[in-house]
This record gives C-alpha cells, sequence and structure tokens, in this order.
C-alpha cells in the first residue's frame, strides 16, 4: 500500500467510468497525491460487468464479473491509498443513456458533499469510450453548475498531451505530473485488476521490466481556470 505520510488536508474527487480507469489511466498520479495527504474519493459509474476480458484462462463470467471487478477495484484502492470508494450503479456501457439531468444532479450533490479542491473526470470528447465520454459530459456540467470553488481537469491516456496541438490545445492548458516515485504503487495497482490484465505478459514480468514499461509523467488538461499563482506540475492551487 502507499503510505500516507500527512493528515488529509486537501481533497481530490475523481469521477470516472470503470473499474480500472483510475488505475490505467492517472493511478501515479493519484497514488502521488495520497502519499502527500491528500484525502481522494473516486466514483465509478459502473462494475465494467461488460467487460471483454475475463481472466487468463477465463475463470468469471457476465453474472460474476461485477463482484470480481468490485473486489479487485478495492484492492487497487488500498494499493494507491484511495481511502473512498463509491459506485453509481449504472450498467456498464449504458452510461450515454441515462437521462443526463439526473445524472448531472447526482454528481453536483456529490461535488457538494466532499468539497472537493480538484475534479479529475474524462474529457467529453477525448475520452474514448463512450462511457468515458458521458461520464465526463456530466461531470464537467456538475462542476459548472454547483460553482465550486476547486478545480477541473481531464485525464489523458499516455503522453498525448505531449503534443496538444493536436487536439487543439497549448502548452499552458496542460499540467504535466511527475509520478516516477509512485511508479510501484501503479504497477501493484495494475496487478490488483487481475482479471483485466492477466493476458498482458508484461503486467506480470519482473518488477524492473513491468515498471519500464510505465512513463515518468501523467497529463492533465485544464477544465476550468487556474490561477496564475499556481506551481507548474500541480493540479493544486
Amino acid at each position: 500500500m502507499n503510505e500516507i505520510h500527512k493528515a488529509p488536508s486537501k481533497k481530490l474527487l475523481a469521477v470516472f467510468a470503470h473499474p480500472d480507469d483510475e488505475t490505467f489511466i492517472c493511478g501515479g498520479t493519484l497514488a502521488k497525491y495520497a502519499s502527500e495527504g491528500v484525502e481522494i474519493t473516486l466514483v465509478s459509474a459502473t462494475r465494467g460487468e461488460m467487460g471483454r476480458r475475463m481472466g487468463n484462462p477465463p475463470y468469471i463470467n457476465r453474472e460474476t464479473m461485477p463482484a470480481v471487478r468490485e473486489k479487485e477495484l478495492r484492492r487497487a484502492c488500498d494499493s494507491l491509498g484511495i481511502r473512498n470508494l463509491m459506485f453509481l450503479d449504472i450498467r456498464d456501457k449504458t452510461v450515454e443513456f441515462i437521462n443526463e439531468d439526473g445524472l448531472t444532479d447526482t454528481i453536483a450533490a456529490l461535488i457538494n458533499e466532499v468539497n472537493p479542491d480538484v475534479v479529475l473526470t474524462f474529457h467529453e470528447k477525448l475520452g474514448g469510450h463512450p462511457d468515458h465520454c458521458a461520464i465526463g459530459k456530466v461531470t464537467t456540467a456538475a462542476f459548472k453548475h454547483t460553482a465550486h470553488r476547486g478545480s477541473l481537469y481531464f485525464i489523458s491516456y499516455g503522453n498525448m498531451m505531449e503534443q496538444p496541438e493536436r487536439y487543439g490545445y497549448t502548452r499552458q492548458d496542460v499540467v504535466k505530473i511527475d509520478v516516477h516515485d509512485h511508479l510501484e504503487a501503479k504497477l501493484a495497482a495494475f496487478r490488483d485488476h487481475r482479471c483485466q490484465t492477466e493476458i498482458d505478459e508484461w503486467v506480470w514480468e519482473e518488477d524492473r521490466k513491468a515498471l519500464g514499461r510505465f512513463g515518468n509523467y501523467e497529463y492533465f488538461l485544464k477544465g476550468s481556470p487556474t490561477p496564475k499563482s499556481q506551481k507548474p506540475g500541480n493540479l493544486f492551487q
């Protein structure tokens, strides 16, 4: 488990679509801030029951998958230092069909309850999977509706935001987080999502080789104005 060194003083709310989004996309950053004492609340819209990976060799089915993936997500949260986990209990692959106003209200209520300094979610157009884009769209709307004091950021895949111009953004729109000290926690969380990663041989190689597959940085696109006084390489003011 990632060690907690300081008492919680800041809060981060991450609203994603599936178990494993938190680990595969921004696990290093979540582990970093958890180690610094940030209180992290993770919301997973679904339990990932329609995932195509069933273990290797397959040992789970559609009926057992929700429970297995929830259990694996809870282990990954332990590895990353995430203290609070919530599910919205939306069926996997149906987030885009949920009433937007109702879901926006649900997430706005969560923002008001958690009162986070930072909100992370998917970009509504760059999220890739329809569930990702849908949860990102309503979370962005909820953030705006609450007129929240904190900052909103969109997670991004790999190093795609090393060249933000390709997506219509500038380098000033991107925050680059150094996570190299937290890659062991990220790898542990990858392995916690066992039914989804067993088929990826590199995850189960010796640690040194597996860790070499990770980049040292994770990238976030600004979804709200940030003060000029904010230090580079930091999501918090």
